[in-house]
């Protein structure tokens, strides 16, 4: 029976509880963290502290304060420090860069499928204006229109004429209908 169980897929398997348990934590926190962390490393007020702060331990253990010298002039302590520094902030700087990394690949993404569209939306466009185009050139155009209005304002002209030069023809005419 314990075989059947092991090989069907519906249901769910026993969960075996480790014996230390994993710590959880919110990754949006700590990426969070991580990313204001490694902006204020870059910043000149942080310089500003670690020299201040480099200044005053050189000078209490160079001068002594009350007569101690915790760190004598290699400043081996100090070096301790700026190297687990070095070890704790070089991980958070990759994950801030890491999700900046992310960040802009989804905007690049966004912004190739908005180029897409806009692509896609200038050759519909086009293909508008020319089909507007032909269309508009089996059109008669306003000078077109002109140029016949013109001629036949002319012939009208002309058979007005005509009709002047001979009003016993035109007379006639209209007394037989």
């Amino acid at each position: 029976m314990a075989d059947s169980r092991r090989s069907r897929l519906d249901t769910p398997r026993e969960v075996r509880r480790p014996l230390v348990r994993r710590p959880a934590y919110d990754s949006e926190m700590f990426g969070n963290f991580a990313e204001r962390f490694a902006r204020f490393m870059g910043t000149a007020r942080f310089l500003f502290y670690m020299t201040m702060f480099v200044i005053v331990w050189v000078t209490f253990n160079i001068v002594g304060l009350f007569g101690l010298h915790w760190d004598p002039y290699p400043f081996i302590l100090l070096n301790l420090f700026f190297s687990t520094q070095a070890s704790y902030a070089a991980p958070l700087i990759l994950l801030a860069q890491n999700r900046q990394e992310d960040r802009d690949r989804v905007i690049t993404e966004q912004d190739r499928r908005a180029n897409a569209r806009a692509h896609a939306d200038m050759e519909f466009l086009a293909r508008e204006v020319a089909s507007l185009r032909m269309a508009v050139g089996e059109v008669a155009t306003r000078d077109f229109l002109r140029s016949e209005l013109r001629a036949l304002l002319q012939e009208i002209d002309e058979r007005t004429a005509g009709e002047e030069d001979h009003p016993a023809a035109g007379g006639s005419a209209s007394a037989t209908t």
